[in-house]
């Protein structure tokens, strides 16, 4: 999970939201990159979560069914 979620953050450093809205592969990387990410964190144990409570578990799953779901267009994603 970590490693996913590192290579997202490696994947956008130096870019601009405008960058995002008009590199199509970039977009699709980086949306797989946080769904793997969030169906991870989803996979993780309560007592787990509770013994990392510095990592925003719900934010990251929420994120995750947000973008597979189509829940909402408008994420910002950088």
């Amino acid at each position: 999970m970590r490693d996913y979620a590192q290579e997202a953050v490696e994947l956008v450093r130096g870019k601009h939201r405008s960058d995002l809205d008009k590199e199509r592969l970039l977009q699709l990387a980086l949306v797989r990159l946080i769904e793997i990410v969030g169906e991870a964190a989803g996979r993780v144990s309560q007592e787990t979560q509770a013994q990392h409570p510095h990592i925003a578990w719900a934010q990251i799953i929420s994120m995750r069914n947000r973008l597979v779901h189509g829940y909402d267009f408008e994420v910002n994603l950088l």
